[in-house]
């Protein structure tokens, strides 16, 4: 049986990019099915965009005078959409900081999979509820919430930050580390490849918005090309310095 040759993985921009553009086409029907399933799963978002206009409201909202006739009517009417409101906010909260992680970050399993010549694993999109849950959780929240606090000072510590910290997915995923051990060990691996994850950051941007200027149909490909870029940046990485770990070892 004939061997399948590994991808070239080298941590540099163009090899990177390169990569994640084989490896979406050797795996396009299954990486494809990852975004598809990936984008109905946060679609719910979009149900809680409860937005409450005053001039839906029948009459004039400044009449005070009619909010306290007919029994407290509308004044009822008002309090409970306004509770309404607040309970979809909650609800969607709930799901971007309980639920999404788990499903994102198994999506980067995925990729990288693809990006090993492993058959993907579509269980990864839901393997963190059961496995890993809390470390999934908690990473994602140490995540926003150091990339915010950074954003706050300047901004431009704010893209360190998020530059830094861009392999925490893969190996809350990959090495099963806690949270405060994945962040150091992706501020360790993206020491000296600072510069190639902000520029294929940038480049990023570009490809969505050309796949999105496609009647909205490319951009699946320039999700899975670019996810698929930043899994061969990782594993690049990794393999790059476990090299060196072996040839310090040796000398």
């Amino acid at each position: 049986m004939e061997t399948q040759k590994n991808y070239r993985l080298y941590p540099t921009f163009g090899d990177s990019l390169g990569t994640g553009f084989q490896v979406m086409l050797d795996n396009f029907l299954r990486l494809l099915l990852v975004v598809f399933v990936l984008a109905i799963l946060t679609a719910p978002f979009k149900m809680f965009n409860f937005r409450f206009n005053l001039h839906d409201l029948p009459g004039h909202w400044y009449n005070w005078d009619q909010w306290f006739s007919h029994d407290f009517t509308r004044l009822f009417t008002i309090g409970a959409l306004g509770m309404i409101g607040v309970f979809l906010g909650l609800l969607a909260l709930c799901y971007t900081f309980l639920a999404v992680p788990v499903i994102s970050y198994g999506e980067h399993m995925i990729f990288l999979q693809a990006v090993r010549r492993i058959k993907p694993d579509f269980e990864y999109l839901i393997k963190g509820f059961w496995e890993n849950y809390l470390s999934i959780i908690l990473a994602n929240l140490l995540v926003v919430a150091l990339v915010v606090l950074g954003l706050f000072a300047l901004i431009i510590p704010g893209i360190i930050i998020a530059c830094r910290l861009v392999f925490v997915p893969y190996i809350v995923m990959d090495k099963k580390l806690d949270p405060i051990e994945a962040v150091e060990l992706s501020w360790k691996l993206t020491r000296g490849h600072g510069w190639t994850v902000f520029l294929m950051g940038f480049v990023s941007f570009f490809i969505i918005i050309f796949g999105l200027c496609l009647i909205l149909v490319g951009v699946f490909p320039a999700v899975i090309w670019v996810t698929s870029s930043f899994a061969a940046l990782y594993q690049s990485v990794l393999i790059e310095k476990e090299k060196s770990a072996v040839a310090e070892q040796a000398v």
